[in-house]
């Protein structure tokens, strides 16, 4: 919680202020997760600050909501061209990633549970956009796609979270799902450059050669990409409380 807290103020999301006469303010929680590895061991514990949206008034705190996200008959494109011209693909994530958008309406948050200060009255007025907000995924995306078209990518029209770049010899595409990207491309020294470009712009963290995306297992053979789901299948089972169930040789009533 308190490295949470910390990458908020050192990220300036919000300034403390006493509540505007005639506004309200919105309530916010702590929201914990134990993330795992696609082995299922336990990469690391999370702690993330969550606005309560669900109470935002639509033309008050909030307009447009929609941000686009990739489609799984985009990703299997993306890796059938890189498989087909033997390009590295490579996979980030970002830290906090819905903490870089630019927020433009005024927003009201009570301060966070537990970390309260003396002053009576005294709230959060967000600059920047926070988990749970109905724009945060917009916001976010808008952010993103900025520096994308700034380094001299395109966005694609059939599927607008797919980005490439084409620059003399260099060849570069980008796959955008909210806080993961996918990058393939033919030179190994210019994927590295744009991994360094984004980690400037944002807090990026670097997951090497593409693995685990989507909820999908990926491994490279000489043959190509072999696409794997048993984990992601696994954790629906295990969720439905089924993993011990025995298989039966007649369907249910």
């Amino acid at each position: 919680m308190s490295k949470e807290i910390d990458a908020l103020e050192r990220n300036k999301t919000w300034i403390v202020q006493p509540l505007p006469k005639g506004k309200k303010a919105l309530g916010c929680k702590w929201v914990y997760k134990v993330k795992y590895n696609s082995d299922g061991t336990v990469e690391r514990f999370k702690a993330r600050l969550v606005i309560l949206g669900n109470h935002q008034v639509e033309g008050l705190d909030y307009n447009e909501t929609f941000a686009p996200v990739a489609k799984m008959v985009t990703v299997r494109i993306f890796l059938a061209i890189a498989a087909e011209q033997n390009w590295e693909v490579h996979q980030m994530d970002v830290h906090n990633a819905f903490l870089h958008g630019n927020l433009l309406e005024d927003v009201d948050m009570k301060l966070p549970p537990g970390f309260q200060v003396d002053c009576f009255g005294q709230v959060c007025k967000l600059r920047k956009s926070l988990y749970g907000l109905k724009q945060a995924p917009r916001c976010w995306f808008a952010k993103l796609s900025a520096a994308l078209t700034t380094y001299g990518f395109q966005q694609s029209y059939s599927d607008y979270s797919l980005f490439t770049m084409q620059k003399g010899v260099t060849r570069l595409n980008v796959l955008v799902y909210v806080d993961d990207l996918i990058i393939s491309g033919n030179k190994s020294a210019d994927i590295q450059k744009f991994k360094d470009y984004l980690s400037a712009c944002f807090h990026m963290k670097d997951l090497g050669v593409l693995k685990y995306f989507l909820g999908v297992e990926v491994a490279r053979g000489p043959a190509g990409f072999a696409l794997c789901q048993r984990k992601y299948t696994l954790d629906i089972i295990s969720e439905a409380g089924l993993l011990g169930a025995r298989p039966a040789s007649h369907p249910m009533e």
